[in-house]
């Protein structure tokens, strides 16, 4: 069973997760809580089946990789750039404040202030996992409440990095003049690797992916993206010191700027929902249950700084500078936990002698705890909306002056505007449909998955986004939420009923228009959801029915009525052949 030990870590922590996952979601709260149950019970404080913790830790790792990439995917340059001034000040701030707030929780529990210190910052840091699926589950990641959470979350990952770097120096050190030398260090190292990823490798990752999609083969494409999130991500860990999940967010947003985004995000990535549950059972399998009633004040003080300090100061941080009360909740919500860092920062510290062996145990359980109430607190922000807007005087304090939250608004191309269409495939039929829509100035966007093609259109200054239309991601920045029309083109669009689906859940209101070569194929389209299905074989029977009847003499009034009769027919769902 030794080398099973993968495959039955794997199994069991799947089962466990949809088990447990399931109920969660049938009792209304978010799946992160069942897999969390999941990973406890798997855990070796439990009786029963013990997983291999060293395992689950390293797929845990690749799932934050992944997670980091697809986020990087969605998240360009100018996007952060956009909210520089939030992110960065409101990420030093509110990690000063938990720091704070830690080091003189810690003191009054009796350790030295650099212990405290130490156990502050590990508090300070949220989790990249928790934040990026609450938002995403609320369909806010790319809000801009998303924006600015992702962005102050990459501040707090580039400033975590520093503190990795000199922790050692710190602790192991007589003297502070050696500290200079490894913080210019890790400095140079972190500039360094910024500038490798977003001049070289932007150079180079774009002109491979192309080559790959030359190729026209799905599974080295999918391959290479994942090469790319790997690689970029263990490379900037090994010849950089820097953080895996902050090379994989790096390589993710140079994809995002080529025209293979919504692709790699579609085909590439499914796998980062499945090992991203791996990171919820392996932050399960750390905590002791026994254990929690050791230190109970510390934890309850430890939950108070991570739920209730750290979100008032982020609060706080967001309305002095100017944006609504809507976008501040959410931040502050989103912000309300701690994960992977966090540990990485208390395990430094227990090695290097900076905490004592027992501060794990309290930061496991805050992370634990604000983990699996994260999801179910961010659910009730319109209800704390709906009661601060039932106080004027809190209400015009937090919302004082919003001018700023248009800085981060979609793009004016995101916006929808009267009618927007969305056409699938280009070939003779989808040039027709295209050049019918221009001329009534409607301006299409076109989805393809020809490169060649794709490339020509973007020459031409068609709006097209490379990519299979039955997967969210394409259809997403497609931007089919906010069209009007749904046209499916291709000859291959007998099985796109699953974009059908997809689009549908997307845009309810969505008119959805399809082509299919067999009258057998029309009715599997209806039931997933287009309004209009046109068939090959029912337009040339009726096409020859017509051309028949005129030349028998049918009258106009004959004609007509005989055609529509047989499109009735036609229209039909067949029962047999």
């Amino acid at each position: 069973m030794h080398n099973l030990d993968l495959l039955v870590t794997l199994a069991i922590g799947f089962i466990g997760a949809v088990l447990f996952g399931y109920i969660t979601h049938r009792l209304g709260w978010s799946p992160i809580v069942g897999y969390l149950i999941a990973g406890i019970l798997a855990g070796p404080h439990t009786p029963g089946f013990v997983a291999d913790k060293h395992l689950a830790d390293q797929l845990a790792e690749v799932g934050v990789i992944l997670l980091m990439f697809g986020v990087g995917l969605h998240f360009h340059l100018k996007d952060l750039l956009a909210v520089r001034g939030v992110a960065i000040g409101g990420a030093i701030c509110q990690s000063t404040v938990a720091t704070l707030l830690g080091a003189c929780t810690a003191h009054l529990f009796g350790w030295s202030w650099p212990a405290g210190i130490v156990y502050g910052l590990a508090l300070s840091v949220a989790s990249t996992v928790v934040l990026t699926r609450v938002l995403s589950d609320n369909g806010q990641l790319h809000s801009p409440t998303g924006r600015i959470a992702v962005g102050w979350l990459v501040v707090e990952d580039v400033f975590t990095v520093f503190v990795l770097v000199l922790l050692p120096a710190i602790f192991t050190t007589s003297t502070s003049t050696s500290l200079p030398m490894p913080f210019a260090l890790a400095t140079l190292k972190l500039g360094a690797f910024i500038a490798f990823t977003w001049f070289a490798a932007g150079r180079m990752i774009p002109w491979m992916l192309n080559k790959i999609a030359e190729t026209h083969s799905r599974e080295l494409f999918t391959l290479s993206v994942l090469a790319v999130a790997l690689g970029v991500a263990v490379g900037s860990a090994y010849f950089f010191d820097v953080s895996m999940a902050l090379g994989a967010f790096l390589a993710g947003m140079v994809v995002g700027q080529s025209d293979f985004s919504a692709r790699a995000g579609a085909e590439a990535l499914p796998m980062r929902d499945a090992f991203a549950v791996m990171f919820f059972l392996s932050v399960g399998m750390l905590l002791d249950p026994s254990q929690l009633l050791e230190a109970p004040l510390l934890i309850l003080a430890t939950l108070a700084i991570v739920m209730i300090g750290k979100p008032l100061a982020a609060l706080t941080i967001v309305a002095l500078l100017g944006y609504s009360s809507h976008v501040g909740l959410g931040v502050a919500i989103a912000l309300a936990q701690i994960g992977e860092f966090s540990f990485l920062l208390g395990t430094l510290g227990v090695q290097v002698g900076a905490l004592p062996p027992d501060a794990m145990n309290p930061l496991v359980a805050a992370a634990i705890i604000s983990i699996l109430f994260n999801p179910l607190l961010y659910r009730t922000l319109p209800a704390i909306e709906a009661f601060l807007h039932a106080r004027p005087k809190l209400w015009r304090l937090l919302n004082r002056e919003t001018e700023h939250d248009s800085t981060v608004a979609p793009d004016p191309e995101d916006v929808a505007s009267s009618h927007r269409a969305i056409v699938v495939g280009y070939g003779p039929i989808g040039r027709f449909v295209t050049r019918l829509l221009r001329d009534r100035g409607i301006e299409p966007t076109i989805i393809e998955m020809n490169i060649e093609t794709h490339k020509k259109l973007r020459a031409q200054g068609y709006s097209a986004v490379y990519g299979d239309a039955n997967q969210r991601e394409v259809l997403e920045q497609a931007g089919v939420a906010n069209a009007a029309s749904f046209i499916l083109s291709s000859s291959g669009a007998a099985d796109a009923s699953e974009g059908i689906r997809i689009a549908r859940q997307l845009n309810p209101r969505l008119h959805v228009v399809s082509r299919v070569d067999f009258l057998r194929q029309a009715d599997i389209l209806r039931k997933a959801g287009a309004d209009e299905v046109f068939a090959g074989e029912g337009e040339v029977a009726l096409a020859m029915t017509g051309s028949i009847l005129r030349n028998l003499g049918a009258t106009p009034e004959q004609l007509d009525s005989e055609l529509a009769r047989i499109r009735t027919e036609l229209l039909q769902p067949a029962v047999e052949a």
